[in-house]
């Protein structure tokens, strides 16, 4: 699992665990998701897994006139190569244990229903819902499920601070989303695959 310390991701390990899941989180300082070496080095430790969830990831937003091309390409690495590097060495990993497995990625609302002033970050969202789709036709025969939960703003301490007027109330709890992620992730899952899941509610 990418992105395990952050809000949303201690609310899945959390729900994981009450499971009985055994959670390999990866965030440690010299695992560096957008680093194909150190990507394929944290995958290849682990004995072969059942599920790979894939929370990491970066927002930023500007005018398009304001977004330069580093800015662009910082968002593309942060999103879509973290998501085609993880992705990419779960499969490795499932397939040497050979019974299938359960791959969950972290899209975001705007995919479905843009915005504007973010146009460097909701592309590179976008690379994450394009690579769920196109891997669950991929691995399908494999017995490997792929989808995506496309959260709006979460309801966390840091949102909450920098959004101090905005209806709280009605965004998504981490560990509501928590609970879906871990249904997709899970055997319960038998059919689900290549789906954009909305996570969040009236938000």
């Amino acid at each position: 699992m990418t992105g395990g310390r952050g809000a949303l991701g201690k609310g899945v390990v959390e729900v994981l665990q009450a499971m009985g899941a055994i959670v390999h989180v990866a965030d440690r300082p010299d695992v560096q998701l957008d680093d194909e070496a150190s990507a394929t080095a944290f995958y290849a430790a682990l004995p072969p897994i059942w599920a790979s969830i894939h929370l990491v990831g970066g927002f930023a937003m500007a005018p398009i006139e304001s977004t330069s091309l580093a800015d662009f390409e910082a968002q593309w690495r942060l999103n879509t190569a973290t998501c085609f590097l993880t992705c990419r060495e779960a499969v490795k990993s499932m397939r040497k244990g050979g019974v299938g497995g359960r791959i969950v990625n972290v899209g975001a609302r705007p995919v479905i229903a843009p915005v504007g002033g973010m146009a460097a970050y909701v592309a590179g969202k976008a690379g994450v819902a394009s690579l769920t789709q196109t891997l669950a036709v991929e691995l399908l025969a494999d017995g490997i499920l792929v989808n995506a939960v496309l959260p709006s703003t979460i309801d966390t301490p840091a949102n909450r601070a920098s959004m101090p007027k905005a209806d709280h109330g009605k965004w998504p709890k981490p560990t509501e989303i928590a609970e879906t992620i871990a249904f997709l992730a899970s055997p319960k899952n038998a059919l689900t695959t290549g789906t954009l899941v909305p996570v969040f509610g009236q938000a």
